[in-house]
């Protein structure tokens, strides 16, 4: 590495270098000085600077800063050294002007409080202060121009001619650093705006653009089917509006029906919720939750991306409905053929989507009253696309083919299969429109209050027996989990035990059932390594009690019941299998053998036996020699 002793002109008008523009004479001064290793460090950002404890003092010619001891014997160039960036801001230039190195700005975003002096903020005017860091530690971003410094080595520089502010600096090495003040314009100011039109706008956005909360469906093309879980789309044609499948659940301590929530494709299940009413009245054709025609007046879109073309038809499934359906009016005191209960049947194809949806509805009627309230039960069923027209509906199994503890109970009336149920009460504890399913294996118990209405003894026994067994009523129970309701032999007639109407002495009396137990004998056949639940026998027990014809009475208490009794006749423990008894033979050990009775007794003293390992030991050892 050599020193340099010549001194080196910086700037305009040295003896070393032609009048050249004042940024181009600096750099070509500084590569022609530096040693081999060393480039000059530029750095924006001013905040990081340790200046030096030597003041800068202005020079005879031409106001050069120079420090103290510049004429002094230099330091080799050490390459790599860190940025280092000033923090003072009253250095002189020539002609003996004094430039603020950090300007404030005419926009001073961080004046905040009209009046007074915002801490830090080095261009706000209510400070008064002609040199703000000279008071603040900092000045916050925004409040001064943007500078730039190139820094080098100061060894190699031995005077500044440069026109352009410039200082030493002391770097956190201790390494003394020259640095001088870039006036750059374009470091201080943005680039000019990019006119924006339909043509660039996307890529402008995709190229400077990150993360955002837009829709998945504005982002992201629709997918090709539906997936397990996800919201099945519907088409209003009337509106042109693009929608998802509801199903109302309940929410809270009350059960209110919460509207948003969405059907999910393949996710059979049933939601029951409670709708409160103000005013009924007015509700009753104007409530479209009451409106039969509000649950089938659309269309199902086959699969996701048909909503790009929603209208056409091929991607459209209409809702078939099945059932008789009424629209609400208001009669006198009462609201007729309010909705209370919704069922769709979706018959879905693979990767093909939704193939037939029907609905069926349930009607009721309302009587006008403050606080008046409706339970609805909506019931969501999938399975697959049947070809043929001729082809029986299939429901859920309960196991293939024994029973599985915990799945539904099936029952069987008119060729239709479906699960046994139990009472089921309202918050109120009145009996609710929907029912508790029967669990194979597991017994329950439930109840409710029935309001009676006015009626004969043979009416009143009806509407009680129709309320304990539910509607329709069972007639068989399925011997298996996977029962065909087409083949007979798979199920098992239903015993029924009514109350003896003979065991009462009265003539003005009406006996009502108050009690449905449902007694199911099952038992496990089959292996014993794989045994299969099958129900053996069910039978409905009814008790009942007498109430007087005169009797006034308003309401009854039921209560249902199932008992699970395991009859399962276990088959014997098979006979062990015989061991085996290993025993030396009679005449192993050349010893004489005890003879006692009459009976063989091995019982040799312990005498033979040293004897026999001591021989054995001899004739070990002949052959070892």
């Amino acid at each position: 590495m050599r020193l340099e002793t010549a001194e080196a002109y910086v700037g305009p008008g040295g003896p070393e270098c032609p009048m050249r523009t004042p940024q181009l004479a600096l750099l070509q001064v500084f590569f022609l000085v530096f040693p081999d290793g060393v480039r000059p460090q530029p750095s924006s950002s001013p905040s990081g600077a340790v200046p030096t404890s030597l003041e800068l003092q202005r020079g005879t010619d031409g106001g050069t800063l120079q420090s103290p001891s510049e004429a002094t014997a230099t330091r080799p160039a050490v390459p790599g050294l860190p940025t280092v960036v000033p923090t003072l801001v009253t250095p002189s230039a020539p002609g003996n002007r004094t430039v603020d190195l950090f300007p404030v700005l005419p926009i001073c975003v961080c004046d905040l409080t009209p009046g007074a002096c915002d801490i830090n903020c080095c261009c706000d005017r209510d400070c008064y202060l002609l040199h703000p860091r000279t008071v603040f530690s900092f000045c916050l971003p925004g409040s001064v121009r943007s500078s730039s410094w190139v820094c080098v080595d100061n060894s190699v520089i031995f005077r500044s001619n440069s026109p352009f502010p410039s200082r030493v600096f002391m770097d956190s090495n201790g390494i003394r650093q020259f640095c001088v003040h870039v006036n750059n314009s374009n470091l201080n100011y943005f680039q000019k705006l990019q006119k924006v039109n339909a043509t660039n706008f996307q890529a402008l956005a995709a190229e400077f653009g990150g993360e955002s909360f837009t829709s998945t469906f504005q982002t992201q093309s629709p997918p090709s089917f539906y997936r397990a879980g996800d919201p099945i789309l519907t088409y209003f044609p009337k509106w042109s509006v693009i929608s998802l499948l509801r199903q109302p659940a309940g929410v809270g301590a009350g059960g209110l029906c919460a509207e948003s929530n969405p059907a999910g494709f393949l996710e059979s299940k049933s939601t029951t919720c409670t709708r409160f009413f103000k005013n009924l009245a007015s509700s009753c054709t104007l409530d479209s939750a009451l409106n039969a025609a509000s649950y089938y007046n659309f269309t199902v879109l086959k699969v996701p991306r048909s909503m790009t073309d929603p209208q056409n038809m091929e991607f459209q499934v209409p809702v078939i409905l099945t059932s008789q359906a009424n629209a609400p009016l208001l009669a006198g005191n009462t609201c007729q053929n309010v909705v209370s209960q919704v069922t769709y049947e979706i018959e879905t194809n693979g990767t093909f989507g939704i193939q037939k949806v029907s609905v069926s509805l349930g009607q009721t009627n309302l009587t006008v009253e403050p606080g008046a309230s409706l339970q609805q039960h909506f019931i969501l069923r999938f399975r697959a696309f049947q070809q043929s027209t001729a082809a029986s509906l299939t429901s859920p199994r309960s196991g293939n083919p024994g029973y599985i503890v915990g799945k539904p109970l099936l029952a069987l009336t008119d060729d239709i299969s479906y699960s046994m149920t139990l009472l089921q009460s309202q918050g109120n504890g009145s009996c609710s429109v929907k029912r508790h399913e029967v669990q194979f294996g597991v017994n329950a118990i439930s109840g409710c209050k029935l309001r009676l209405k006015k009626a004969d003894c043979s009416h009143l026994q009806q509407e009680i027996y129709q309320t304990l067994h539910g509607r329709p009523r069972p007639e068989y129970v399925a011997i298996f989990g996977n029962a065909d309701p087409a083949q007979k032999g798979g199920w098992t007639r239903i015993l029924n035990r009514h109350c003896s109407i003979s065991a009462i002495n009265c003539t003005s009396c009406c006996l009502i059932p108050v009690s449905l137990e449902i007694q199911v004998l099952w038992a496990y056949v089959g292996l014993l390594s794989n045994p299969q639940a099958h129900v053996s026998g069910v039978r409905f027990l009814y008790q009942c009690q007498s109430i007087q014809d005169s009797q006034q009475v308003t309401e009854v208490s039921l209560t249902t019941l199932v008992n699970f009794v395991d009859i399962t006749q276990k088959p014997q423990p098979p006979r062990g299998q015989p061991k085996m008894d290993w025993k030396w033979p009679f005449d192993f050990f050349p010893f004489k053998v005890a003879f006692s009775r009459g009976v063989f007794s091995q019982k040799c003293s312990v005498s033979p036996i040293l004897i026999l390992c001591l021989l054995l030991l001899g004739v070990l050892n002949l052959e070892t020699m």
